[in-house]
């Protein structure tokens, strides 16, 4: 019997977001929190009730040290999250948007801790001691050995049978061309049973205009379920026998965007594991990224599983 229900990794950084609008470089006050879009899924998992690991590296440092108090308050095992002496954990600076334009974020992560994952450390217990493996395109971006690392990740959870969940969350800039990023994502979703790429992401990813296009390119490679998030329109899904659209969640104001589709991927892949029907999970997804965008902060909008409708 499985130790976790899922299994999340990737890179948690610590986030300084601005307290007053306006150019970063005019700003004197910051509030501290952290910031990654795999452990934000691995956040709002948890707050549903679900056992999840977090595997990852942080430096020898206070951000490090700060990153795993976070994570811990949220209920999340951070047995996983190793310590490197030599790196640093990545840090980032967010300004604030409060009228729904995406805020300016500078990043600080370039040879960060979390971008020596490797395959040679012994994750492989933790591995087979999850049901389920969230995955993401930002692991892969971060270095050539954190990528070796995401795809031994999901070939040994997948030969073990596990579920696995992709989300491509592009980070174009960390690529060495936007064909490699392609061909590396596409092969990594190819390894996947549920794929949700917002529309433009598999628009560059596939070169397909339209949803059913682009679902049906990842259905030939061996995808169970796509959910592709088309923003307030709602989000299109699509198996091998069934389609279908559901409508988007009306928001009176849009505070900050960051975070809504790490809310859907929460939403969504909760809902598949706990065996609702596609339809049903999308909804529940959408639901989630609709409370993400009426927030400050990348997932202070997740909810505890009280909350949910």
């Amino acid at each position: 019997m499985a130790e976790f229900d899922i299994l999340a990794f990737g890179e948690t950084m610590a986030m300084f977001v601005a307290e007053t609008p306006g150019d970063l470089a005019s700003v004197e006050q910051f509030g501290k929190r952290i910031a990654g879009a795999d452990n934000n899924v691995a956040i709002g998992l948890s707050r549903l009730g679900f056992n999840v690991a977090w595997l990852s590296r942080v430096g020898d440092d206070s951000f490090g040290r700060f990153v795993r108090a976070s994570l811990q308050a949220e209920g999340i095992d951070c047995t996983r999250l190793k310590v490197d002496p030599l790196h640093p954990t990545g840090f980032q600076l967010k300004a604030r948007a409060s009228d729904g334009t995406d805020p300016v974020v500078e990043y600080f992560r370039r040879g960060s801790a979390a971008s020596h994952l490797n395959i040679d450390e012994d994750y492989d217990v933790t591995l087979l001691s999850a049901r389920h493996l969230h995955a993401t395109g930002i692991p892969p971006a971060l270095s050539s050995s954190a990528r070796a690392f995401s795809r031994h990740l999901l070939e040994a959870m997948r030969g073990a049978g596990r579920s696995i969940s992709f989300d491509p969350n592009l980070r174009p800039s960390l690529w060495d061309s936007e064909r490699q990023m392609r061909q590396e994502l596409n092969e990594l979703s190819a390894l996947a049973h549920w794929v949700m790429p917002g529309l433009a992401e598999g628009q560059l990813l596939t070169g397909y205009r339209t949803a059913p296009d682009i679902a049906a390119f990842y259905l030939e490679r061996g995808v169970q379920v796509v959910a592709i998030k088309l923003g307030p329109r709602g989000s299109y899904w699509r198996t091998v026998d069934a389609e279908g659209l559901v409508p988007g969640i009306a928001v009176a104001e849009v505070i900050d965007t960051v975070g809504a589709g790490d809310g859907f991927a929460t939403g969504f892949v909760s809902a598949l594991l706990e065996g609702l029907d596609v339809a049903a999970a999308v909804a529940r997804g959408n639901w989630i990224g609709a409370r993400a965008v009426q927030v400050v902060g990348d997932m202070e909008g997740m909810p505890q599983r009280c909350e949910l409708p």
